[in-house]
């Protein structure tokens, strides 16, 4: 779609130019957030961005370009790769992940130079080993580990119960030979990932310095030498709320600190480190706009319907995660308790629960602020048919895109698919 680069940028007036629903992604907030990120890690650091967070083209390729460290690629999908190779991004800078990756998607990335891998089980590491080989190439493959005890609480816990995710930490000594030796796979390192949104500063350090811990204790299970060890996230952004992304003016030290007592030799490059974060580097970049459509009262409650549910901004909603919502009126003024809701048939289709919000009319707009990531991509945008939300790229004050997902019944070949 071409865009006018003299328009306004802010995101009332997107709207109406637009229309809703629309979200507006300010890429010069995304770049912030990656120099942020770097400067809390101590030096040398690799970040790579996780693609399900948002895998629109220009935001990606924010995260890459520009001044400063360049995000790489954290991917588990042909969907993601072919955003990333769109984006730019170097096939060595890719890292594969996922518990369910198959033959057939293992074929298009390795045939596309993707060589580092995520391995979540033995026979995870066997899958992968088998497709390089068929490719004449040897893949990198980080071990997955799932520990057995975790050190923080957190929104979403990722290890210390059984899970789809990762090789439980207690069975690596006795698996450690087969591990080894997989054909087709070198086990270059261990990626830990144990939780998502930590509560605070002192959640997120002590997560992080305990998988440093027993990343420690594996590579001592394997007998190897680590080259690279992903030691996971939980870096934390308000989501669909106002506030600020967290600050952790004392993670570099801490970080250094279990380092240095726990690999020694890191400093020097053995083994490389790495974190990987999808929210932080884009949640508060965007911004969601909608229109009010509707407002009734049913049994003493009062709902507010917008253009914009479930399908549009409802990545979070089937994990509790989402409710409740803040929305911004450009008047502001009077506040009262309503539930701000979809346009979908289905009860469902809730965006906040009876929560504070200005007193609001058919017309208005509402902004929910911190919507850049968990957007589009991870909600219903298909239930019902109705069109995808306009999502707007901006940068230095300029539109940079003006865009919208379609969806398309493509016809398919009969033949047998392959993986």
């Amino acid at each position: 779609m071409s865009t006018d680069s003299t328009r306004s940028t802010d995101p009332a007036e997107l709207a109406r130019t637009y229309g809703t629903p629309l979200y507006v992604y300010d890429l010069d907030r995304a770049r912030a957030a990656r120099r942020d990120l770097f400067g809390w890690l101590p030096e040398g650091f690799e970040v790579f961005y996780a693609f399900k967070a948002n895998p629109h083209t220009d935001l990606v390729r924010a995260l890459r370009d520009g001044e400063g460290p360049a995000c790489k690629a954290e991917i588990s999908s042909t969907g993601e790769l072919a955003a990333a190779l769109e984006a730019g991004y170097d096939p060595a800078d890719i890292l594969y992940t996922g518990p369910g990756k198959t033959y057939g998607e293992l074929r298009e990335a390795i045939g596309k130079g993707v060589r580092a891998f995520s391995a979540e089980s033995r026979t995870d590491l066997e899958h992968i080993g088998g497709v390089a080989l068929e490719h004449g190439t040897v893949a990198d493959c980080l071990l997955r580990i799932n520990s057995a005890q975790a050190s923080a609480t957190t929104s979403i816990r990722m290890t210390g119960a059984p899970t789809q995710f990762g090789i439980d930490s207690e069975t690596v000594p006795d698996l450690a030979d087969e591990l080894n030796s997989v054909p087709g796979t070198r086990v270059v390192g261990l990626h830990l990932f144990s939780q998502s949104n930590a509560r605070d500063e002192e959640a997120l350090i002590g997560e992080l310095t305990h998988t440093i811990e027993v990343a420690a204790g594996i590579e001592r299970d394997l007998g190897i030498e680590l080259e690279l060890l992903d030691i996971g996230g939980g870096f934390s952004v308000p989501y669909a709320q106002h506030g600020e992304r967290a600050r952790y003016p004392k993670l570099k030290q801490e970080l250094e600190n279990a380092l240095d007592l726990h690999f020694p030799r890191w400093r020097e490059g053995t083994p490389r480190l790495a974190v990987e974060s999808g929210r932080y580097l884009s949640g508060d970049s965007g911004t969601l706009v909608a229109q009010v459509t509707n407002v009734k009262v049913s049994r003493g409650k009062k709902f507010v319907i917008a253009d914009a549910g479930i399908n549009t901004f409802g990545g979070m909603s089937g994990l509790g995660r989402l409710l409740p919502v803040s929305v911004h009126v450009e008047a502001g003024g009077e506040t009262e308790k309503a539930s701000l809701v979809g346009p979908l048939c289905t009860p469902g289709d809730v965006l906040g629960r009876q929560i504070d919000m200005p007193v609001l009319a058919p017309g208005d707009l509402v902004r929910i602020p911190n919507a850049g990531a968990y957007g589009p991509t991870s909600s219903l945008l298909m239930f019902l048919g109705r069109p995808a939300p306009t999502e707007i790229a901006v940068e230095d004050g300029e539109i940079v895109s003006v865009t919208r997902i379609e969806h398309v019944r493509t016809p398919l070949d009969r033949e047998p698919a392959d993986g």
